[in-house]
This record gives C-alpha cells, structure tokens and sequence, in this order.
C-alpha cells in the first residue's frame, strides 16, 4: 500500500509525502502506481519549474518514497501558485484513491 500525506499550513498546501508500493499489480504494470506517481511528480516539477521554488525533493524507487516541502522564504505569489499545484495533485490523488483505496492511504495534516 502506498501511503500518501500532504501538509498543510494555515489552509495552504505545502508538501507531500509518499511511501511504499500500491502493490496493484506486479512492478512494470502497476497501473495504479504510475497514475499516482505521474500526479506527484508532476506537482513537483510544476512547482520547480512554473513557480520557480526550489522544493526540499527527496526520492527512492526502491521503497516506492517521494518528499516534496515547500520553502519557507517564497513571494505571496509563489505561496499562491504553489498551492494551487499541491491542491490539484491533492484532487488527483484522492481520484485515484476513490477507485483504489484498497491500495493507497491518503491523509491531510
């Protein structure tokens, strides 16, 4: 199961958290992974890229481990932008955890 927790401060997104494998199918056809990982990922690189913060950004495919924090020293208008790409992979990942909950753990903190 992959367990999925994103952090919020003061009504904002500010990060997420993913570990372990959603063991929907074997590794190479795991659907359900891909979908979630491609949502995270995703966010990150938006944030890295569009907003142009550098995130705190850690990752292990082998434990199936994602970490993504926002920094503490953005513009109002990257706290905005950034939140909006953590609230929307939020709204993808509860998608998929809607159809898969046997297989993903979601949480806001």
């Amino acid at each position: 199961m992959t367990k999925v927790k994103f952090s919020t401060k003061n009504g904002k997104f500010i990060g997420v958290e993913s570990s372990g494998h959603t063991d929907f199918a074997d590794e190479g056809s795991d659907i359900v992974c891909a979908a979630l990982s491609s949502v995270l990922q995703t966010a990150v690189l938006g944030i890295f890229r569009i907003v142009g913060v550098n995130i705190a950004y850690e990752t292990d495919a082998e434990k199936g481990y994602l970490y993504a924090m926002l920094p503490k020293d953005m513009t109002e208008d990257q706290e905005h932008d950034a939140d909006v790409i953590l609230r929307t992979a939020y709204l993808g990942v509860s998608d998929l955890y809607e159809t898969f909950s046997d297989f993903i753990e979601l949480e806001v903190e």
